[in-house]
């Protein structure tokens, strides 16, 4: 829901912040871009692919003269979430800032792609009701277990799987599958194939015209 003027609550603790709308506002910064803000929302396990395929759609699209902009769960957790741990806790905290920083971008007029595992639904939602209708879009990258465990570039799956790595998606910590996504892609298939499938989604919701916009 749309943030308002109204106090905002936090806890038992009353902050008397006003949300303050901006001179410049954000369908005056999407048309100047030429683009319909939006979020991109990756999920799906560690080695599904979200990371590549968010980063050659970013370097398409800018390709063709769109704003765009990458945030990586890892990066984020390396700076804006260094702080948080893998608790249930911590991964909605983690999703919820990640969350806040796509939707000032989105206010901003451009092209935010998230790619962040994300693992339950209820952290999801919480990231989907930061934005207007229409600004959300989930990207679910549907890679089997036994395929992202064979890929495991980072060694993460194998030192999950020796107790190395606590409460890890997938193996120790449980992954919920979006029920609804609007964009489902196959994670087997190749990347250059899915930002195909992405542009003739996008241009199917109305969120770009022609080839990117």
């Amino acid at each position: 829901m749309p943030r308002s003027g109204a106090d905002v609550l936090r806890g038992d603790k009353k902050l008397n912040l006003l949300w303050q709308d901006t001179a410049v506002s954000k369908d005056d910064r999407s048309q100047a871009k030429g683009q319909k803000a939006v979020c991109l929302w990756f999920t799906g396990l560690s080695g599904a692919g979200k990371t590549t395929i968010a980063n050659l759609l970013d370097q398409t699209l800018h390709a063709s003269g769109q704003h765009t902009f990458v945030l990586d769960g890892d990066r984020c957790r390396t700076g804006l979430c260094n702080d948080l741990n893998f608790s249930d806790a911590g991964r909605a905290e983690n999703v919820r800032r990640i969350a806040e920083v796509a939707k000032l971008m989105v206010d901003a007029g451009l092209i935010v792609i998230v790619s962040l595992i994300s693992p339950l639904i209820a952290h999801r939602e919480i990231a989907r009701n930061i934005f207007e209708d229409g600004e959300f879009l989930e990207v679910f990258v549907n890679t089997p277990l036994a395929v992202c465990e064979k890929r495991d570039a980072k060694g993460l799956y194998k030192k999950a799987r020796q107790g190395i790595i606590p409460e890890f998606t997938g193996v120790s910590s449980p992954y919920e599958p979006p029920v609804d996504a609007e964009i489902e892609l196959d994670g087997r298939a190749h990347p250059d194939q899915l930002i195909t499938a992405i542009r003739l989604k996008l241009e199917e919701l109305g969120t770009m015209e022609g080839p990117f916009g």
